[in-house]
């Protein structure tokens, strides 16, 4: 029989850099007590774990700022009045990133890729959502993110974390272990335009009714999805590169899927899925057709809190919400008040 250790360490090699910051989309911070943990602490452990570079973004340091729109069939506005799902048209400014501190890290397949958006909604309102490729985040709370993390700081001589660390912060965090498998069964695909990405965390939605449901959701590709590749391709950014060619010959497409959740379903923990068979709404298409280089004036200088939300949609009970929103916050604060240096991914060179 396997002893549980060697099944703990066996995790530890999912998702390869995933590991690291596998949905690092800095779940993390929050509301919490005076004698605990600050969202300071959090942007503190993001450079302890991969440096200072002074201008990015403390975590989803590698990115490129992307523009387009999303059409709006209608259907969603079954289960909430937010503007955004009346039939229509609503300009969004993206950005696509892989998940780390360092804005020069080599493109890695295993490496959690983000999607993040803003919907610019009539009359000032606006939606921001940040999402990732993973079927569920490996975290339930801000402590168990705070330890991963350094329990997960990649060793200088292997550039992979300390097994026995790994190991140990595992048999604390069952749920950790139990997301991982999770995560293990769904692999990446090629590349950004064919990932499927996940809000992961619970919101609630309110119709015009004022009846309320617990939703998540995702975006589905429309492109051919493809198998990740096993062996690293030639250039420190061919995901990236690929990208970019691929918005530069021809618009792509993703659909926003509603899930809605029964009683019962948990809404506090985005480490467990939902089960199988629950109402999808199939909400509209976001079309993303231009690619820029990360600048002022666009994506780069967006804080994508996930509790910016229209009326409509509101913050469901999963303590990760208004954790993500305080150390997003502390990351833009930090990054708008230092010098900026040029993005490594250039748009114009993969074109």
């Amino acid at each position: 029989m396997i002893s549980r250790r060697n099944a703990l360490l066996g995790l530890v090699a999912i998702g390869g850099a995933g590991t690291v910051s596998v949905g690092g989309l800095a779940y993390a911070g929050g509301r919490f007590p005076a004698d605990r943990l600050t969202p300071a602490d959090f942007a503190d452990r993001f450079e302890e774990v991969y440096g200072k570079h002074t201008g990015f973004r403390r975590n989803h340091a590698k990115g490129v700022s992307v523009s387009g729109y999303f059409t709006a069939n209608g259907a969603g506005a079954e289960v909430s009045r937010a503007s955004v799902f009346a039939s229509g048209r609503t300009p969004v400014t993206g950005r696509f990133s892989l998940s780390g501190g360092l804005p020069d890290a080599p493109d890695a397949t295993p490496t959690v890729r983000g999607l993040a958006l803003l919907f610019h909604l009539p009359d000032g309102e606006q939606w921001r959502t940040a999402m990732i490729n993973l079927p569920v985040f490996l975290d339930r709370s801000p402590e168990g993110f705070f330890a991963r993390m350094l329990a997960a700081k990649p060793l200088p001589g292997t550039g992979k974390p300390d097994p026995e660390k790994m190991a140990a912060f595992l048999a604390r965090h069952p749920e950790t272990a139990k997301a991982m498998a999770i995560v293990k069964k769904h692999p990446p695909t090629s590349g950004f335009d064919d990932s499927t990405y996940n809000g992961l965390n619970a919101f609630r939605c309110t119709n015009d009714a004022g009846d309320t449901v617990p939703v998540r959701w995702t975006l589905k590709p429309m492109q051919p999805v493809r198998p990740g590749s096993t062996t690293a391709p030639p250039g420190r950014d061919h995901l990236f590169d690929a990208l970019i060619a691929n918005i530069s010959q021809e618009p792509l497409r993703w659909r926003l899927l509603l899930t809605v959740g029964r009683a019962g379903d948990p809404t506090d923990d985005a480490t467990r899925p939902w089960p199988a068979g629950r109402r999808t709404i199939d909400a509209g298409t976001l079309t993303i057709d231009s690619v820029q280089t990360e600048a002022a004036g666009n994506a780069r200088d967006i804080n994508f809190d996930p509790l910016i939300l229209p009326d409509g949609i509101s913050a469901s009970d999963d303590p990760l919400l208004s954790a993500r929103s305080a150390v997003y916050s502390q990351s833009f604060t930090r990054r708008s008040g230092e010098p900026k240096t040029p993005s490594p991914v250039d748009v114009a060179k993969g074109q």
